[in-house]
């Protein structure tokens, strides 16, 4: 897999760390990991850009590693790190939205490109699906980011996490129907990516033409 640095966006960083990041993409075994892992996730907090590119610098780390010498360091490193984070959302909700909306699209990401034996990693499912449920209730609908956020993210990953747990997302799209329904105070662009969702889940996690044409008109409007 050739990619130049460029595609995944390290540029943003100094020289030093560009280094670190472009060594670990060709030789992970000859750098701290746990170090890389930190700045991955740092950044991913930091740079919303960033985070939606991230899980491809890890997955290709994680190739390269496993081809070197077999190694699980970097994920388990990445691991530790998510779930660290995990328990302190509500915090990092309260101290900074964009780090929470920048933390659930990089989990998200990781979730989408992090395979093993070409299976979803087990352990991601339940944090991811803890992320989107709380995207999902009355005060996050409120906010625009956080919903446009949910939609992104079950537009890339909800067919893939239904079929790991068809059960959590049928509680998922309860909590977006009723919050569609229900909720008031939803401004006219959350109510139109629910309803879009909503449609999207309800037709096999595609929207016919004429919907993709209703929807994306009324949002390029």
């Amino acid at each position: 897999m050739e990619n130049s640095s460029e595609d995944y966006r390290i540029q943003s960083f100094d020289v030093d760390t560009q280094k670190l990041l472009k060594t670990a993409l060709k030789d992970p075994s000859s750098v701290d990991l746990e170090k890389v892992s930190n700045i991955i996730v740092d950044q991913s907090l930091k740079d919303p850009l960033f985070s939606k590119e991230a899980g491809r610098i890890c997955y290709t780390i994680v190739q390269a590693e496993a081809k070197q010498n077999n190694g699980t360091v970097f994920r388990r490193h990445l691991l530790n790190r998510l779930q660290q984070e995990f328990k302190e959302r509500e915090e990092m909700r309260k101290r900074s939205l964009q780090e929470w909306v920048g933390y659930v699209t990089f989990i998200c990401n990781v979730f989408d490109y992090l395979k093993v034996n070409n299976m979803s990693m087990v352990a991601l499912v339940q944090p991811v699906y803890e992320c989107l449920m709380r995207l999902a209730e009355p005060d996050a609908l409120l906010n625009e980011e956080e919903v446009d956020c949910l939609v992104l993210q079950l537009h890339r990953i909800g067919e893939q996490l239904e079929k790991v747990n068809s059960q959590r997302m049928d509680e998922l799209f309860f909590l977006l129907r009723d919050g569609f329904l229900l909720q008031e105070g939803l401004t006219s662009m959350a109510r139109l990516l629910l309803l879009e969702i909503l449609e999207f889940r309800a037709g096999g996690w595609m929207l016919s033409s004429t919907a993709h044409k209703y929807y994306y008109s009324e949002i390029a409007d």
